[in-house]
């Protein structure tokens, strides 16, 4: 995990928008809603995989994770932060990656890249939860947190784009595009962060 660490610098950046959601009279619920929206948007302009969509998919990507941040900043100026509220946040958190991965996927026919890459992330938030259920509390450890999938997602669709519209040799590496490989990490990191959580619960509860 890397950009997770600057959560508290991000908060101090949050309060404009904080106190705009408030003023709308927005509930942190329904800025929750809103942030899964533009992850499905973000998913179907990278299943069109053009250039322009590359793009307006990247920016999609990064107001999903900016709401992110505002509706639990929300939640705690409201005073209304709550199990249930934590619960939907976690979801819709979770349909969201599927909705980018699997537009990364068919967007490029990269089917089985886009499967591994999907199993690997879930399985990495599951192992986060059920260590929490068996009573040793929520683990959010390893090497990519969602915030960093978030950012190399966004990195990863501009640089495809630039590398469509700009005169030169195709962009990839051994014949697989940029999203190819950018699934071939999510599915590897995904994959050995799960076993990271896994083995570690394991120590902890011998």
């Amino acid at each position: 995990m890397t950009l997770d660490q600057y959560r508290e610098f991000a908060d101090r950046l949050l309060a404009p928008f904080v106190s705009a959601a408030d003023r709308l009279g927005l509930s942190p619920d329904g800025v929750s809603v809103v942030a899964f929206g533009f992850a499905v948007a973000a998913g179907g302009a990278f299943y069109l995989a053009t250039p322009t969509w590359y793009v307006l998919g990247a920016l999609f990507v990064f107001v999903n994770g900016w709401l992110d941040l505002v509706d639990g900043a929300l939640a705690r100026a409201q005073g209304v932060d709550s199990d249930g509220g934590d619960l939907l946040d976690h979801v819709l958190d979770r349909y969201a990656d599927i909705s980018m991965l699997v537009g990364l996927a068919a967007g490029t026919d990269a089917y089985g890249l886009g499967l591994a890459a999907v199993t690997g992330v879930l399985m990495t938030s599951y192992l986060g939860t059920q260590i929490q259920a068996v009573g040793l509390g929520r683990e959010y450890g390893g090497l990519v947190g969602r915030a960093d999938r978030l950012a190399i997602i966004g990195v990863a669709t501009v640089l495809t784009a630039l590398g469509r519209v700009v005169p030169g040799p195709a962009l990839g590496v051994l014949g697989v595009s940029i999203v190819g490989w950018l699934l071939v990490f999510f599915a590897v990191v995904g994959h050995l962060t799960a076993l990271q959580r896994f083995w570690g619960a394991w120590s902890d509860l011998g």
